[in-house]
């Protein structure tokens, strides 16, 4: 088995994880078994109770782990199916430390981070190796070489890569070459000084993959490679892309990263075929359809709230070879302004979840206007019960509907929370997590798009339409076309007499690839096509 080790150094959110997902994605078209992880150096056990201004969006796994975002971009560019083994937190490493000493589990030794804590951190490398069986491990360590809480990490990857030999692991490090304008130049001192840090440590990079505004032109990889003792071909160009973070896979392929690890691995592989990667692309830069999309959201300012959100929207218009444009839309100036204002002129509109009270009356308007105005709408777990507390006091006339999340004392609670979670007090790794059955009813619109009645999605919320009211919504046209397979939970409601109106209580985002864009999302953007050009479907 072989291992690579991608760090990063003078900034954080150089891109890391996308390093780290594009050469997966290089290995696989090699014929190459990969698996990928992501040690994060933070104290929280999970990102789960992080706000998204603090971490972005928290990306759950089939097994219901609340893991990092870089994650997604791990199943996005990889056929890899990832568990909690594939994400590692400090708070975890410690927790687990903390409760073998308890248990007298190190036999009344001292216990301390070097052997016990990076041991630790060894093993969940090792599990993973013997649950995946793959060719190559790809661990990315999060945050920034030279932070305190990193350190224990690197130095478990060093002893690590000792352990298994020279040809069986090796080291990227991804840096930043900042380009300042008043000089007119690259300047390459704040990666000397960040591979300085990492050879303190111990720790030699093989690939050196420097992010940059500019081209690096002969002379700079020269003196890089001469000041940070890597081999000038090691030395790559990862420019910002133009268009899409899918151009980062045939970008590192043209500096040949792919040829260069597999001669360090000892790995004889063909060389990838990335001609499907490069059709994706076409669709993304030059398609022959375009089509704008409004995205309601209280995070709105924030990119990577909504990440895995925007990425399958844009699969989505792969699909349909769409071009896509995304409008963000802060519900709190819907409130402010009405809908009409905001909304006027989309193709379509996405409510996707969230928690809390901001903004909740700003997505019930556009909600409403979507209804009313034929605006093709998918509604995301939230967004689903946006559409739910709309439709009962504008159809039902019951104008006092709402969640019991927001208002405990509504008189009609549409949206209720599970007898269950009433009796939660422990807030992280307490909702309804992970992939669940779901069973679709025949002939609806959603079943038609699945092309499947029974499928498994990932759930993320801790409240649920409330049955009392199941009969009186369908009495007036709604029709609950997913279930879970007992019957008690209501999954997918969909309008029928509307061009596309569906919402789901689960996060469909999450399994949705570039090369496998997901149904609901597939339907949706031909759906916001077909309403501005005036077409039907």
């Amino acid at each position: 088995m072989k291992y690579i080790f991608v760090t990063g150094g003078v900034v954080s959110s150089l891109g890391k994880g996308l390093t780290a997902a594009a050469l997966g994605t290089l290995l696989e078209n090699r014929g190459l078994k990969i698996a990928l992880q992501k040690f994060d150096p933070y104290l929280n056990v999970d990102p789960g109770t992080m706000s998204p201004y603090q971490h972005g969006e928290v990306y759950v796994l089939d097994d219901g782990a609340e893991t990092d975002l870089d994650l997604g971009h791990y199943e996005r560019f990889t056929n890899c199916k990832l568990s909690r083994l594939n994400n590692l937190t400090s708070g975890q490493v410690y927790q687990t430390v903390l409760n073998n000493e308890r248990e007298g589990k190190y036999l009344g030794k001292t216990v301390q981070v070097i052997p016990h804590v990076t041991n630790e951190i060894q093993n969940r490398i090792h599990l993973l190796g013997e649950r995946t069986k793959a060719d190559v491990i790809i661990t990315e360590i999060g945050g920034t070489t030279g932070d305190i809480e990193g350190l224990p990490f690197l130095e478990a990857i060093r002893e690590f890569a000792l352990e298994v030999g020279p040809h069986n692991a090796m080291f990227v490090h991804v840096t930043y070459v900042p380009f300042i304008k008043a000089a007119g130049e690259l300047k390459t001192k704040p990666t000397q000084q960040s591979v300085a840090k990492l050879r303190e440590i111990g720790l030699a990079p093989n690939i050196l993959v420097c992010r940059c505004e500019k081209p690096l032109d002969k002379e700079l990889r020269q003196k890089i490679s001469l000041f940070c003792n890597v081999p000038y071909e090691g030395v790559i160009e990862e420019k910002d892309v133009d268009h899409s973070i899918y151009e980062v896979p045939l970008m590192l392929q043209r500096e040949r990263v792919d040829d260069l690890v597999c001669r360090q691995l000892h790995l004889d592989t063909p060389a990838p075929n990335m001609a499907h990667w490069q059709e994706i692309l076409r669709k993304i830069i030059a398609p022959q359809h375009r089509v704008r999309i409004g995205v309601v959201g209280k995070y709105i300012e924030l990119q990577d709230a909504y990440k895995s959100v925007y990425e399958a929207i844009i699969h989505g218009g792969v699909a349909n070879d769409c071009g896509v444009e995304i409008q963000r839309v802060e519900s709190e100036h819907i409130e402010r302004d009405g809908p009409e204002k905001h909304l006027k002129g989309l193709g379509g509109l996405l409510v996707p979840g969230g928690f809390g009270e901001r903004g909740i009356e700003g997505k019930i308007a556009a909600a409403r206007y979507a209804r009313e105005n034929q605006l093709p709408y998918l509604g995301l777990c939230l967004g689903m019960q946006i559409a739910t507390i709309e439709f009962a006091r504008n159809v039902l006339k019951l104008p006092k509907a709402h969640s019991t999340e927001f208002d405990p004392n509504t008189p009609h609670p549409v949206i209720a929370m599970l007898d269950e979670q009433t009796r939660v007090t422990k807030k992280g790794g307490t909702m309804r997590l992970g992939a669940q059955p779901c069973q679709l009813v025949v002939g609806t619109k959603t079943a038609r798009l699945y092309g499947a009645f029974v499928i498994s999605e990932r759930h993320r919320h801790r409240y649920e339409f409330n049955n009392t009211y199941r009969e009186r919504f369908q009495k007036a046209g709604m029709v609950f076309s997913g279930m879970t397979p007992d019957g008690k939970l209501v999954e997918v409601i969909e309008l029928p007499d509307h061009p596309f109106f569906i919402a789901s209580q689960f996060h469909p985002e999450f399994q949705s690839k570039p090369h496998q864009p997901h149904p609901l999302f597939r339907g949706f953007i031909a759906a916001a096509h077909a309403k501005a050009h005036h077409k039907a479907i």
